[in-house]
């Protein structure tokens, strides 16, 4: 049943409310109203001090999660309308995407999958179900619970039953379109800025990608962590056509000259991207609203390619350094004995909400699963901070 006020393929069971709300008569959807929460949400405002690429504070030009979700909103949004889908359930789905991400980004993520084996585990996108649905006051991008072999999953056991009420419908694995949206949204503003603001830390030079060993070694991390099938030969053919570009800075500077040079390719970039898999959409669905399970979003081979050089570039040059893994293995130190300190001393250790959530838990794998909780909510400096409170260990 097609539902008034909202665009051609929705219906009543779209915007269906997990808690029973009273009508409101401000004459927003029920998208909109959702969008707003999550814009207003304390969980969102976390992520101004969580670690994107570089840690929060280090560096005024680098993006943080916050910025980083924002910018996933404005690309998403703006491709999904393109599309047909809803506009403000796509960006509410990207601004929500990282709301579950711990301290210290992937990295963190990591430390408390280690420290959550006894009660299901721990992944960002699990994570950010529960702080939608439980933790915070007030579309899944991996639909599927924790299966073996595959890192990613969207559900923690103790969440099924929301899960389950979330996915009615849907066909087991598949997602809608509104999600795949979002996914390519955050490939897109993570793969452009990351270079960005890469290049604008001196840490990346466009230049490496004329020659043919370092193409080689950067083809090979982009097979090994982005895209599988690579080709080397598609990846030479990815760096040619971006550096034949005429907008492709050669040798940008921190001049203002430089730097706009610099913000016309991510602009162009982005555009780049989007148009591509837009037009790709549309001629594999001429017809009718893509909305929901009505269509998938088609991302032509050469786009993926494009963005999997441009992740594995800001991966080598800024991720995968020796003083970036250094500082990895303390930040996942904290996480450990953080879980460690909380928990011994728990609920006193606890915020005053958590401690409720342990008090109410039924076993260890329970009580477990809210000190993780609490971690998860905290920023990189909130960490840092109650680590030394509790650790009485300076780990900076």
């Amino acid at each position: 049943m097609e539902r008034e006020g909202y665009p051609e393929g929705y219906g009543d069971a779209d915007a269906e409310r997990w808690v029973v709300e009273p009508p409101k008569s401000t004459g927003r959807t029920a998208f909109a109203r959702d969008r707003a929460r999550v814009l207003h949400s304390a969980a969102l405002r976390r992520l101004a001090a969580k670690t994107q690429v570089v840690a929060p504070g280090t560096d005024d030009f680098a993006r943080n999660r916050l910025t980083h979700s924002l910018e996933v909103g404005q690309i998403g949004r703006e491709l999904g309308s393109w599309l047909g889908a809803d506009a403000d359930l796509v960006e509410t789905a990207c601004l929500a995407h990282d709301l579950g991400h711990p301290p210290f980004g992937h990295n963190g993520e990591d430390a408390l999958d280690t420290a959550a084996f006894a009660c299901g585990g721990f992944e960002g996108n699990a994570q950010t179900l529960r702080v939608l649905t439980r933790l915070e006051g007030k579309t899944l991008k991996y639909p599927w619970p924790r299966r073996e072999g595959v890192r990613k999953f969207g559900c923690y056991t103790d969440d099924a039953e929301v899960y389950a009420w979330l996915r009615a419908g849907a066909r087991d694995g598949r997602r809608c379109l509104e999600a795949q949206v979002m996914d390519f949204a955050d490939d897109v503003a993570y793969s452009v800025h990351d270079v960005e603001d890469g290049i604008q830390a001196a840490m990346i030079d466009l230049g490496s990608l004329e020659s043919p060993g370092e193409r080689a070694d950067l083809a090979a991390l982009a097979r090994k962590t982005y895209l599988p099938d690579l080709e080397a030969a598609e990846f030479d053919a990815a760096a040619a056509a971006l550096t034949e570009l005429p907008w492709w800075p050669q040798r940008p500077d921190r001049t203002r000259r430089g730097l706009a040079t610099l913000k016309n390719m991510t602009s162009q970039l982005i555009s780049r991207f989007c148009l591509a898999a837009q037009n790709a959409t549309r001629e594999s669905h001429p017809v009718g609203p893509l909305t929901r399970y009505a269509a998938d979003l088609a991302v032509p081979r050469e786009t993926q390619v494009e963005i999997a050089l441009l992740k594995a570039v800001a991966a080598h040059y800024v991720m995968h350094t020796e003083a970036r893994e250094m500082l990895q293995a303390r930040e996942r130190a904290v996480i450990a004995e953080l879980v460690d300190a909380l928990e011994r001393g728990a609920p006193g250790t606890l915020d005053p909400a958590f401690a409720v959530d342990f008090a109410a838990s039924g076993d260890d794998a329970a009580r477990r699963r809210v000190v993780l909780d609490q971690i998860a909510s905290l920023s990189d400096t909130s960490a840092i901070a109650l680590h030394a409170l509790l650790c009485r260990r300076d780990v900076s």
